[in-house]
């Protein structure tokens, strides 16, 4: 007979994941539709860069913060909380749109989005371990699912809504989203084991962080060299497909908004096989290969750019684009996986939490720079010639990692 400890969706847990499902759609096309609704209204991308750039650094800040207050709060009502607050910031954004500079206005909302979804995120993280059992595998399997479909379908349904019906209803969407989700999470039970610290927040993460910094520096400095190989990695590529993506495809091909949710659907879509081919192939990738897939991501890019050309089709321009931005983010998830796993399996358990949040956070300092670098460059030169000029940066950066990815998979 099975246990509560063996299975996995018992009332508290389907209700976390039905929440989630809920809370990350109302993200996910907010995310696509604020920032195409920007670009839409001024035509500028180096405003879009500038805002993309903005919106990041809440959310590289308050992730670790949320993580320290994850650990000394009611967790479910840290959830309901932001999910409420969430809903009201949109419901804000709506009665001013029209009223407002409309610049200001959006990186301002984007900038909150942002940083309540970093918070947010550790309470749920922290959450798994409590509700899940022995069923711990699974638990961060579906959680992770359906972060990975909420990405994939957020982008597509955004686009289409986004071209028949304008910003407005999905304005009113998300905020429905919202405020069911914190409804339902009222009524989670989460057991509350808050962990008693001295000093503030801010003093936590700056002591987390701090014990973090000295473990890698004088136990693993090899893992400072894989952070440097993802900032690079965050500045050369992944900004100029965040920046890059929409302008091409709106401007550059002059194609329609569910067309762009549609390529943005597509790289969800590519995080999703990367990891299953990942789990697949399991031991047979090595870390040790990694250059060998930023390589590969850094010709896709060079073919999305290629497929920009002047005189190229603006159909075959698109499917090109897409198929390329397909490609570099499931290359990117299997370098993303192969990496984390050899930080899991070198760091001290009791460390492990603290040491990914160190990595993590240094990492994607890059990104807002990127975005407003590739935004202020879009502004003032043709999208083919950006694309292939990120993708000779990323080449550049493959060559230089492969001495860190050989002594990390030897480590």
């Amino acid at each position: 007979m099975k246990t509560e400890q063996d299975q996995l969706f018992t009332r508290d847990f389907t209700l976390v994941v039905i929440g989630q499902i809920i809370s990350l759609f109302g993200n996910a096309i907010l995310r696509f539709a604020l920032p195409l609704y920007l670009l839409r209204q001024t035509g500028s991308p180096e405003l879009l860069g500038a805002a993309g750039a903005a919106a990041l650094i809440p959310a590289i800040l308050c992730s670790p913060i949320g993580g320290v207050i994850a650990d000394r709060v009611n967790k479910k009502n840290m959830m309901a909380l932001l999910d409420f607050f969430t809903a009201a910031l949109i419901l804000s954004f709506a009665l001013l749109l029209g009223r407002a500079p409309l610049a200001p206005l959006t990186i301002a909302c984007l900038m909150l989005l942002y940083g309540v979804a970093g918070a947010y995120q550790p309470a749920v993280q922290t959450s798994i371990p409590l509700l899940a059992g022995r069923q711990l595998i699974r638990a961060n399997a579906v959680v992770n699912m359906v972060g990975a479909l909420s990405g994939l379908l957020g982008p597509v349904i955004g686009g289409v809504l986004f071209g028949a019906l304008g910003i407005r209803p999905i304005l009113w969407v998300s905020i429905g989203c919202f405020f069911f989700s914190a409804l339902m999470e009222l009524f989670i039970q989460i057991p509350n084991q808050p962990r008693q610290g001295s000093g503030g927040i801010l003093a936590a993460v700056g002591k987390d962080l701090g014990e973090s910094w000295r473990f890698i520096r004088r136990e693993k400095p090899v893992f400072l060299s894989a952070t440097a190989v993802l900032a690079l990695f965050n500045l050369a590529l992944s900004a100029a497909l965040i920046v890059g993506v929409p302008v091409a495809v709106v401007q550059t091909l002059g194609m329609s908004d569910s067309r762009l949710g549609l390529t943005q659907g597509a790289m969800g879509m590519g995080g999703l096989l990367g990891g299953a081919l990942t789990a697949v192939l399991g031991e047979r990738l090595r870390l040790r290969r990694g250059s060998v897939l930023l390589l590969a991501a850094s010709l896709a890019a060079a073919g999305a750019g290629l497929g920009l050309l002047p005189g190229f089709a603006p159909p075959a321009g698109y499917w090109t684009v897409t198929a390329m931005s397909f490609a570099i983010m499931a290359l990117a998830t299997m370098l993303t996986v192969l990496l984390s796993a050899a930080v899991q399996r070198q760091t001290p358990p009791e460390m492990l939490g603290k040491v990914m949040a160190f990595i993590i956070a240094a990492a994607n300092c890059a990104s807002p720079l990127g975005q407003a670098v590739y935004g202020a460059l879009l502004e003032r030169r043709p999208a083919w010639i950006v694309l292939l000029g990120a993708a000779a940066a990323a080449a550049l950066t493959a060559c230089y990692s492969r001495k860190t990815f050989r002594e990390l998979d030897e480590g």
